[in-house]
């Protein structure tokens, strides 16, 4: 921040270096390419991709030095190769869910990959479309601290200035990579479960998972908003698994598996809650959303009026594409996704009535998806509780319309996959974008960029599916929705759209969780849409979260102690920054090595079949100590000048 609280990025706005290259383009569709088939392993085993922000920014700043290119250029590689993993999100989330939901036997046929390819492209380009017109009042937002961008435009300038700084990310992303291959070689356990005996039930209790990552994340958004998201997981492992678990066994013999029985409740009973939960809270953010969301169109309006007068003067670093091509690509895919949906559902008024609600709902989904971003990262993004919530409405329109069978299960999976691709884009699209507010990138390059690499990654995805598809066959396995293949996620659709079109579904859930969202806003809760995405992950993940919101807490305390001015306070916060950064770009690469030794099915040395959780406690004192000491050890003497903010 300048003296007169202006935001001045990295770049001049008056600075045109080079930016979109060939090379930086070149090097960016290739990383999306890799990136993406390796989340797509990821998410269909385990139900969750890996971020592709953090690898993306440091293997394009390594290639591009190599060829001389600038931050700029380094900027727009990463913002094509991180797109890769969003459409690999989309894809795996929805389009296995054909297979299992016996749609598309056998998986591959040339119509199959053609429509898939065609709805990951119009899901893709529709969610940057709708990215370019919320842009402005997004990344401008002084509320949404957006961690991982942050992250990763400290990556790039640790890059550029060398010396100390590189030194702490450096070293943080080391240390991260060792956490992760220690855990995955099985030195220490890297999470720990314990049901404590109630009378005749059980209550279920799991620690923080071992991740530098996640801490990292929960150091970067903060105490209160970790806390935020924390709140819901004990809500949801706390409260209501415990209670559905004892009511629906309360009469089991004193041998039942209780942490069995809470798990299966929170995945039958509480998941469809928080379902419930977010579409409150999705509407609610819109709505405190509205008076910035209709600024940002109606400038957007009066940049076309003053370009055709030719008076605009809008400054580099704040273009986006026209709003006249933005207009044109909205209708254009509009255009494509109804031939998309009459060719599921083989009815026109069907068709036209989804195609509105795609593009209704994919405005509505593209701006909670930048919103959660803005506040916990794509990396802990709930597209699939979001392409839920789509599916639930598009499935109610489609009974309604009076379709049935395997068309209109059809149907409804064909106007989820659409929202799903175009939510997990923008989300993405809009944390690049903020990246690239920081670093001062031009906004118009990077979402041409972006478009690009969607149809590129489009094209591509649906071979590593038929691959582990296929594969898994042919080694016995059943393919998609089997042991080896889970996906979770596509596996949760395919039972829901079929459940609602047969008219199966159980909705008392999803109308209870609506009632306690509202509830939540009755109680002036900050955000009821982070509470419930804390309800619907991993206990895991939010306790983890939880506690790297803790260790910054502990550091505002002791900058408040030691008096420290706002010089200090600035270098410690952006120091500290940096070693998020780190730990969080180191895990995320390191995981990625990982995915491809799975993938060849390498037999990983396992220093432990049963490793304890005590060396786990130590990994978590040595990352909290890393994120306190060094920070505070470095934050110099009150008269030195403070530093840049790292935080806008």
């Amino acid at each position: 921040m300048s003296k007169d609280n202006k935001f001045v990025p990295f770049v001049s706005p008056d600075n045109n270096m080079a930016e979109f290259t060939v090379k930086a383009l070149i090097i960016g569709l290739v990383m999306s390419v890799i990136l993406g088939a390796a989340n797509a392993y990821l998410g269909l085993k385990a139900g969750m991709t890996i971020a592709a922000t953090y690898p993306a920014a440091v293997i394009g700043m390594a290639l591009i030095k190599l060829f001389k290119g600038t931050v700029l250029e380094e900027n727009f590689a990463r913002t094509v190769g991180s797109i890769g993993e969003s459409i690999a999100a989309g894809a795996i989330f929805t389009l296995p869910a054909f297979f299992i939901a016996g749609i598309w036997e056998p998986f591959y046929t040339p119509g199959n990959y053609a429509i898939s390819t065609a709805i990951m492209i119009a899901g893709g380009v529709l969610g940057i479309m709708f990215v370019a017109l919320l842009r402005r009042v997004m990344v401008e937002d002084a509320e949404l601290p957006f961690p991982e961008s942050v992250a990763a435009a400290e990556i790039h300038k640790a890059g550029q200035h060398g010396g100390g700084g590189s030194k702490y990310l450096f070293g943080a992303m080391g240390f991260g990579a060792l956490v992760q291959t220690l855990a995955k070689f099985q030195l220490f356990a890297t999470s720990y479960d314990k049901v404590i005996g109630v009378g005749r039930g059980g209550i279920l209790f799991r620690s923080p998972d071992v991740s530098p990552a996640y801490m990292g994340v929960g150091y970067i958004i903060g105490p209160k908003l970790a806390a935020l998201n924390f709140s819901g997981g004990v809500l949801a492992w706390g409260l209501l698994a415990p209670l559905i678990a004892y009511f629906s066994n309360g009469n089991a013999d004193s041998g039942a598996d209780w942490a069995a029985l809470t798990i299966s409740a929170w995945k039958t009973f509480v998941r469809p809650i928080a379902i419930g939960g977010m579409l409150v809270g999705a509407g609610y953010t819109l709505w405190k959303m509205r008076t910035s969301l209709m600024a940002g169109i109606s400038r957007s309006i009066g940049d076309v009026k003053k370009a055709a007068s030719g008076e605009s003067s809008t400054v580099r670093t704040d273009k986006d594409i026209s709003f006249k091509w933005i207009v044109i690509g909205i209708l254009a895919t509009g255009v494509v996704t109804f031939f998309i949906y009459n060719f599921f559902a083989q009815n026109i008024v069907a068709a036209l009535v989804a195609t509105v609600v795609m593009i209704i709902a994919g405005f509505f989904f593209a701006a909670v998806s930048g919103y959660l971003v803005g506040i916990i990262g794509s990396s802990n993004n709930p597209i699939s509780g979001l392409t839920l919530s789509t599916l639930v409405i598009a499935a109610l329109l489609m009974v309604a319309l009076g379709m049935s069978g395997a068309t209109g299960i059809a149907a409804v999976l064909g106007v989820a996959a659409v929202v799903c691709v175009s939510a997990a884009v923008a989300g993405e699209m809009l944390q690049d974008l903020k990246a690239g507010h920081i670093l001062g990138g031009t906004p118009w390059k990077m979402e041409i960029g972006d478009i690009i690499g969607v149809v590129v990654a489009s094209a591509i995805m649906f071979i590593p599916l038929l691959i582990l598809h296929e594969g898994d066959i042919k080694m016995g396995g059943t393919g998609f929705g089997g042991a080896n293949l889970p996906a979770p996620q596509a596996s949760l659709m395919a039972i829901l759209s079929n459940g609602i079109v047969s008219g199966n579904m159980e909705w008392i859930l999803i109308f209870t969780g609506m009632l306690m969202g509202v509830a939540f806003i009755l109680m002036n809760v900050k955000s009821p849409m982070l509470v419930s995405v804390g309800m619907y992950l991993p206990l895991g993940t939010t306790f983890a979260i939880f506690l790297g919101g803790l260790v910054k807490g502990i550091v505002e305390r002791v900058n408040a102690k030691k008096k420290f001015n706002d010089a200090q306070k600035s270098r410690v916060e952006n120091l500290g920054v940096l070693l998020a950064a780190g730990l969080i770009a180191g895990e995320a690469l390191i995981g990625l090595l990982f995915a491809g030794l799975a993938f060849g099915e390498f037999e990983l040395f396992k220093f432990f079949e049963n490793p304890t959780f005590i060396i786990s406690l130590v990994v978590f004192a040595i990352i909290a100590y890393i994120l306190v000491q060094i920070p505070v050890k470095n934050a110099g003497r009150p008269d030195e000048p403070a530093p840049p903010s790292a935080m806008m």
